[in-house]
């Protein structure tokens, strides 16, 4: 275990740093709903669906979702060294999103660009996550 700890410290460090941002900033703006300008604000919002809120009040199958994908994350990781920061951010985000299922039974969301639906830091990180495995997925 201290071997593996060792080998992947910065994957660990980004996976813990990115989680606790994402964990933080839902803690601050909760229940919080600040207008920034015409077009941007922080609206707090209880999301029980997926993205877009979609598929609302499916939580205990989106928290089974997430822990499949984290595991398929999990197998792969030392396979396919060219995605591992493509996976931190995937993994930070869905450890972010399934804390707030699991204790609160929604996700919060607090991000509002008014022309977009509201969505939250770890949204963020797995569409990141998302796009850098697509990309070295694509140049390799």
């Amino acid at each position: 275990m201290k071997n593996l700890i060792t080998k992947y410290y910065k994957h660990i460090i980004l996976i813990v740093f990115l989680f606790l941002l994402d964990i933080l900033t839902k803690i601050f703006f909760k229940g919080k709903n600040i207008e920034i300008f015409k077009y941007f604000s922080f609206n707090y919002v209880e999301n029980t669906g997926i993205t877009f809120g979609l598929l609302k009040n499916n939580n205990l199958i989106f928290i089974l979702i997430t822990f499949v994908i984290v595991y398929l994350i999990i197998y792969y990781y030392k396979k396919e060294k060219k995605l591992q920061y493509g996976f931190d951010f995937v993994l930070a985000g869905a450890f972010g999103n399934l804390i707030n299922r699991i204790f609160y039974g929604y996700v919060i969301d607090f991000i509002d660009f008014k022309i977009w639906p509201v969505f939250n830091l770890a949204d963020m990180f797995v569409i990141i996550g998302v796009l850098i495995i697509l990309y070295k997925s694509w140049k390799s």
